[in-house]
């Protein structure tokens, strides 16, 4: 029999559920912001808010250096229950993410009209000016709060994750974004939506902080802190930092080559994207401290077993959305309003597209939890040229079409990729025998 993880596969199971419950909340919230804003503003406006806060979260992305994932790796390592000598690796973790999100800040604010210019020009572009000095402002405070929600994981809960990141702050933006764009002042005032929805960030930023000085004692600098976890956390900065531009980049791209209406077109048609990725993220924050045990004891069995069981709940739970979404999606788009209805092609594109890579299970994070964080970054590097190729042939005549074909062929490519190389290193493979019964209710209780 496999030996459970810390806390067995029930407390896994408790921690996916807390997952699903938080990225429940998220992806709901999300859509309702879209709804919203693409009712309550033009498709112009609309259009350069979405190119905004889709800038402003890759840069973010970006300049958070993977410090989350970093600080999971080594927290859940630990083997002092009392983690006396955490403290040391938040010092080395937080410190450059702090000035670099703040020097970028000032960047932006300064160039922010250049940045503008260089994008989209037209009526829109009054939009996207006075969003991007905005969400400079709020950048470094977007920033240290990922890092921090994800460092709370490290301990081997979910809950601060769920609250905080999945319920606090989507749920905040969706009240303050909603009241702002119904109320019109968004058309005069630029900077208002944007403000509306970067405040949440200062929140969850300071709870983070104190959930965590409670937990994490301080310690003195002790030396070589920073050379071991950067050697370990170097190679995946590159590589979030190129995930967070894969995620994002194709609204960015139609923005540029199509303009701001059918960026606003194409964020509506892939918001039901969402739902499957926080789907997969919700469970992924759960199983991913456990992982990185399993692996790096060796213990292939249960890394195996943790690793089959999520890709079946992932299967069980997405493919029905799904599914639902290529059939009700002229219905479900028309929710946006009237032109978004044409966006009924791209979405089910998606769903094809979202169904392959969801069979293919978390396979990054196992790669990752192995220990290949640079395999990881040249996958995901592939993934972003593909995307990038296919998005330069077919958006300019496609427009949102283009982009999904070209956001679909790197979707898949960075799935099959990390599958192809954790199947030949470690023969895991995301369906076997640990698929069905990971469903059935007992199945849990009898594995503690």
């Amino acid at each position: 029999m496999a030996r459970p993880v810390r806390g067995g596969m029930a407390e896994l199971a408790r921690g996916g559920m807390a997952g699903l419950v938080g990225a429940g909340v998220s992806a709901g919230s999300q859509f309702l912001i879209v709804v919203a804003v693409t009712r309550g503003l033009d498709a112009g406006t609309a259009g350069a808010f979405f190119t905004a806060t889709t800038l402003c979260l890759m840069i973010a992305g970006i300049l958070r250096l993977d410090c989350g994932n970093g600080l999971i790796y080594f927290i859940a390592r630990s083997r002092e229950r009392t983690y006396h000598d955490i403290s040391r690796y938040f010092q080395v973790a937080l410190a450059p993410v702090i000035m670099l999100s703040t020097a970028t800040a000032v960047v932006v604010f300064v160039w922010g009209d250049t940045i503008t210019t260089a994008l989209i020009s037209g009526p829109a572009a009054a939009a996207l000016g006075p969003a991007l000095h905005t969400l400079a402002v709020a950048l470094p405070v977007i920033a240290c709060a990922d890092v921090l929600i994800s460092a709370t994981r490290g301990f081997g809960v979910m809950r601060p994750t769920a609250l905080l990141g999945g319920v606090l702050q989507p749920g905040a933006q969706l009240v303050l974004v909603g009241t702002v764009a119904s109320t019109g002042v968004a058309a005069s005032l630029g900077w208002v939506l944007p403000a509306a929805w970067a405040v949440p960030a200062l929140p969850v930023l300071v709870l983070a902080a104190i959930w965590l000085r409670r937990r994490v004692p301080s310690g003195p600098y002790i030396p070589g802190t920073a050379r071991e976890f950067w050697r370990h956390t170097a190679p995946r900065a590159l590589g979030g930092a190129v995930q967070a531009v894969f995620q994002r980049l194709d609204i960015v791209i139609v923005a540029v080559l199509a303009g701001p209406e059918e960026a606003a077109l194409y964020t509506a048609a892939t918001r039901f994207k969402v739902v499957g990725q926080l789907i997969n993220q919700g469970l992924a924050q759960a199983v991913q401290p456990r992982l990185v045990r399993a692996m790096a004891e060796g213990d292939l069995p249960l890394a195996r077993r943790i690793y089959q069981a999520a890709t079946m709940w992932l299967v069980v739970l997405t493919w029905p959305v799904w599914l639902g979404y290529a059939a009700l999606a002229p219905w479900l788009l028309g929710v946006f309003g009237e032109r978004y209805s044409d966006g009924a092609t791209v979405a089910a594109v998606l769903a094809v597209t979202m169904m392959a890579a969801t069979a293919c299970g978390m396979v990054d994070v196992v790669l990752i939890a192995a220990g290949h964080t640079t395999s990881s970054m040249m996958n995901i590097l592939g993934a972003i040229a593909v995307t990038v190729a296919l998005d330069v042939a077919l958006v300019p005549s496609h427009g949102a079409l283009g982009a999904a074909l070209g956001w679909s062929g790197g979707v898949l490519a960075k799935n099959l990729l990390p599958l192809l190389q954790i199947a030949r290193l470690y023969d895991l493979r995301p369906f076997g025998a640990h698929s069905l019964p990971s469903l059935r209710p007992w199945h849990a209780r009898d594995a503690t």
